[in-house]
């Protein structure tokens, strides 16, 4: 019998590549007057909710679904946080 899962996927670049558009919103910051600001990344934030016999296979589904779509492997990093369904 299937379990429902909820995953929340967090999606960031590695630390060694650029991030244009952190550098823009920290200097927008900056000119709003928050000078303290020493650093913005962007990243991407996604939720999926699924059904999978146990919480290794739902991890594996998400694994995958993670290298083939949510992210570029080649430049990203991703997190994954599992927890039950409704």
């Amino acid at each position: 019998m299937n379990q429902k899962y909820q995953a929340r996927i967090y999606v960031t670049l590695r630390p060694s590549v650029l991030d244009p558009a952190g550098t823009a919103v920290q200097s927008g910051l900056a000119h709003m007057g928050y000078t303290d600001v020493e650093s913005v990344r962007i990243g991407k934030y996604i939720e999926v909710n699924l059904s999978a016999t146990d919480e290794a296979q739902a991890h594996t589904q998400l694994d995958r679904m993670c290298d083939q779509l949510f992210a570029n492997p080649v430049i990203e990093n991703y997190r994954i946080e599992l927890g039950e369904g409704e």
